[in-house]
């Protein structure tokens, strides 16, 4: 997904070759992976020639909240508060980051429920 968020359109090969040696994959590995991504609907492709083209479907960050509420319905019972209180329970957010968070949201302006 990284790679598509940043280079843009691509084929297998070319994210292949950008991932690079630090992740040498077969390209049928690439094809397979980027086939899964689009069967659950994060990315889609174009016909060039013979030559799939894929692109990401949503925004990094709209893919972000959709893997959050994943997270919050699969293993925090659809709970926020939860998922908030382990993250500080298990020191990934501390007491006074989640303090600011919390003044910065009640600051925020609310956003309507259609955008």
């Amino acid at each position: 997904m990284e790679v598509l968020w940043t280079q843009g359109p691509a084929n297998s090969e070319q994210v292949r070759h950008a991932l690079g040696p630090k992740n040498p994959l077969k390209d049928s590995t690439i094809r397979t992976i980027l086939r899964r991504l689009q069967a659950k609907g994060y990315v889609r492709h174009e016909v060039h020639g013979r030559t799939y083209v894929y692109s990401g479907v949503e925004t990094p960050g709209k893919f972000a909240v959709g893997a959050v509420r994943q997270i919050i319905n699969r293993f925090c019972g659809g709970s926020l508060e939860q998922l908030l209180i382990g993250l500080v329970e298990n020191e990934v957010v501390d007491r006074a980051e989640l303090q600011q968070l919390a003044r910065k949201i009640a600051r925020a302006k609310p956003a309507s429920k259609g955008e």
